[in-house]
């Protein structure tokens, strides 16, 4: 009974963290506390216990009462830790008046994380300041964190633990722009960061003193273990070795490697978890078999620690330590455990350590693919118990871990991968030996580098060869397809299936039924709300226009914008509205960004039935080259694009001018260019959408729109005036976000003032 209890107690802490995702989250446990207090006391409970679980009722009513105040306590003691900027706080130090929201500043700190490398290729690290000078104002001594990029070059040398001096502009982060956005604030307030620091230039402070003092530490001992294996293995397949020990968050993964591994559901072969956790304890408990339980648990503890300290104190590989941990206790007292039991420990206490983990993505993947794993497989293997054991194993696990995760990567980003189980079974092999080599090779190489290389090249052709397989799949049509986000209500109705189907006899004999409804509730509502949904969405993409028209089941996306913009904010928000074809893609963005880069990633990732350029744009032939089954045209002036119930057409080719007539309203689409010195005459429209140039007052007489969408934070005082005067109503997508209409509502903002259950995710 009292193991019953602290499960009760465990799971209402976890649930409380989770409450507070909802208002009111922690007095809505109080009240549940209360009603399930009183159905014990004066409830039916011999009905109830035909169908709930003997135990459940056994509980003394007491006991739910302080659950519920468990539950209550839990979002109190997450608000306490929610980090929160000190006094002196180095965001304090952005001033009001600055250009832009940012300034110049030099900011002297130390490094407290493994500098890595970024998409724009440059170096990220945290930087942890301790004197801030602002122009020529006196020194400031200064607390917190800043998230800090410099420029690849100045990073040379940087390392863990470097005391620097770091000039550059410090900015406050900004949130959520776009639907289901990405949001920088929110997550760099999880960190305890509340300002960032583009750097410019670098230097050490006292770099003598810096070698004497910083010349080891674990970051060291990654930086030897890289070095070594990359030195015979080379690259890529040197640091895809490291990335299986060490984990992709502490090693600088290729991205095009990291990116094909994610697109075919291999994210976790980067990721130091518990698969590697499982490989050590094996190894070292086979190799220790002969020594004492007491030998073998001081040498199965002391390889899990090494393991941490190289991967770094990350949620999963913490929370797969302390079960392996838990296991090793287990086998020393010679007593049985409980995984489950066990999970749900370690997961409260990875929470009471720090319950923001609790919206970390890593540590919920982690704990429900482990869940998985412990409910699901053996039931899965009874299934196909007529295959051999091993076998049998090798093909239900993937199919556990995947069932575990599959919903919350749907209600996260919109996305599956259909190939996902069938790699994971061709690919658990290679990647074991991969690891357990790369392993081996590490331990190795700290003794001697040398034959820590020979023992590392061993290794080339499997990880070649996975490499190879992982690409060639990623490339395979649909290998992540689009199936769009589902519901906080969906997620948990799902994962409510999933827990009866586990815990009651009646529901896991109907698994089926389940398996049925959970597809019904991911496809069956995405599917009717494409087929009704007429919405036009202008973007948060920065100074270009981008517009995203959905007629039913029918898209049109007029510009990418650049390749940063068509990958963090364009193809996310296609993805998450479960668009995996464009039926036009319209590109009129002014030839200052001509880029072939800003359509390729679109290009690669979704399927483009027409495909209309402007003519006097030099990457034409370039586009065109890459849609050999697109039907590519010329957008022509006075040529109208029809797709429906919407027409468009190209007023000025010079100016990159259209007009697209949608339903019973006129949009005029203005490029970034020359605006103010715009000759000819414009028509009248309802909605004005353009950069957020500087509008010649002749333009606003013209054209007189009812609603005015700019691409920028602010506008010209005289523009914005007369637009006023002319009681036009206003909106900046750097100020107010992305902007949506649809035929029956009015032009709304598409991203709610404060974000939080998204932001958190």
């Amino acid at each position: 009974m009292t193991q019953i209890n602290g499960t009760v107690f465990c799971f209402a802490y976890i649930l409380g963290l989770l409450a507070t995702g909802v208002a009111n989250g922690g007095y809505n446990l109080i009240a549940i506390g209360f009603l399930v207090t009183s159905l014990s006391y004066f409830g039916k409970r011999s009905i109830l216990r035909s169908k709930l679980h003997r135990n459940f009722w056994h509980i003394k009513p007491q006991i739910w009462l302080l659950a519920g105040l468990v539950g209550f306590s839990a979002t109190i003691y997450f608000q306490i830790r929610t980090p929160h900027p000190s006094q002196n706080d180095v965001s304090k130090f952005v001033t009001a008046n600055a250009k832009d929201g940012v300034q110049v500043v030099t900011v002297q700190g130390k490094i407290s994380s493994t500098p890595r490398l970024t998409r724009n290729q440059r170096s990220q690290f945290w930087l942890e300041p301790f004197h801030l000078n602002i122009g020529n104002d006196i020194r400031q001594d200064v607390s917190g964190k800043l998230y800090t990029t410099v420029p690849l070059l100045q990073a040379t040398g940087l390392h863990e633990g470097a005391r620097i001096t770091v000039t550059g502009i410090l900015y406050k982060p900004k949130s959520a722009n776009n639907p289901r956005g990405f949001n920088f604030q929110a997550y760099l307030a999880r960190e305890g960061s509340f300002a960032g620091l583009k750097g410019k230039e670098v230097s050490l402070i006292d770099s003598e003193i810096n070698k004497e003092i910083n010349n080891w530490g674990w970051w060291a001992v990654r930086q030897k273990i890289l070095h070594s294996q990359v030195h015979l293995l080379g690259v890529p397949e040197g640091v895809l070795a490291s990335a299986m020990v060490l984990g992709n968050r502490v090693v600088d993964l290729p991205f095009s490697v990291s990116d094909s591994f994610i697109r075919v559901g291999l994210a976790h072969a980067l990721a130091a978890s518990g698969f590697q956790v499982s490989l050590i304890l094996g190894v070292v408990l086979a190799i220790a078999q002969h020594f004492s339980n007491r030998i073998q648990f001081i040498i199965g503890v002391s390889a899990l620690l090494i393991f941490l300290g190289l991967t770094g104190l990350q949620p999963s590989v913490l929370r797969a330590v302390i079960m392996g941990i838990g296991a090793l206790t287990a086998l020393a007292l010679e007593q049985k455990f409980k995984p489950l039991g066990l999970l749900l420990l370690a997961a409260t206490l990875l929470l009471t350590i720090n319950p923001i983990w609790i919206w970390d993505l890593g540590f919920e993947f982690s704990f429900l693919a482990t869940l998985g794993l412990i409910v699901t497989v053996p039931a899965l293997i009874k299934k196909i118990d007529w295959l051999p054991p091993a076998i049998g194993t090798l093909i239900a696990v993937p199919i556990s871990a995947y069932i575990w995760t599959i919903p919350l990567q749907i209600y996260n980003f919109g996305l599956i991968s259909p190939y996902s189980i069938l790699v994971n079974i061709i690919t658990t092999i290679p990647i074991s030996i991969i690891s357990l080599g790369a392993f081996i090779s590490a331990i190795v190489a700290l003794i001697h580098p040398t034959i820590g290389s020979a023992l590392a090249w061993l290794l080339y052709y499997p990880t070649h060869c996975l490499i190879e397989l992982v690409d060639f799949v990623a490339g395979l049509p649909g290998a992540a397809t689009a199936v769009g986000t589902i519901s906080s209500l969906q997620l948990i109705i799902i994962y409510s299936l999933f827990i009866l189907t586990c815990s009651q006899k009646w529901w896991r004999k109907k698994w089926w039924v389940v398996g049925l409804v959970t597809i019904s509730l991911v496809f069956i509502p995405a599917w009717q709300t494409q087929a009704s949904l007429f919405q036009v969405t202008v973007l948060a993409a920065g100074k270009e226009p981008v517009l995203v028209i959905q007629d039913r089941s029918r898209v049109l996306l007029l510009n990418s914008g650049d390749e940063t913009t068509s990958r963090f904010i364009v193809l996310p928000f296609l993805q998450q509205q479960g668009i995996n074809q464009l039926d036009w893609a319209v590109a009129a963005e002014s030839n200052s960004t001509n880029n072939i880069n800003d359509w390729s990633l679109l290009l690669q990732n979704l399927s483009v039935k027409n495909f209309y350029n402007c003519p006097s744009r030099d990457r034409n032939t370039t586009i065109t080259s890459k849609l050999s089954d697109t039907n590519c045209q010329q957008l022509l002036p006075d040529r109208e694009i029809s797709t429906g119930s919407t027409f468009i057409k190209l007023l000025d080719a010079q100016q990159q001018i259209l007009q697209i007539q949608i339903q019973d309203r006129t949009w005029l689409i203005l490029g970034e260019t020359e605006i103010e010195k715009t000759n000819k005459r414009l028509p009248h429209a309802q909605v004005l959408v353009w950069s957020g140039e500087k509008l010649d007052s002749s333009l606003i007489a013209a054209v007189k729109p009812e609603v005015a969408i700019a691409s920028r934070t602010k506008l010209d005082p005289k523009t914005i005036a007369e637009l006023q005067q002319g009681k036009t109503k206003v909106f900046l997508t750097g100020r107010d976000g992305a902007v949506q209409w649809t035929p029956k509502g009015k032009f709304e903002i598409a991203v709610e003032t404060v974000e939080d259950k998204a932001s958190a995710l």
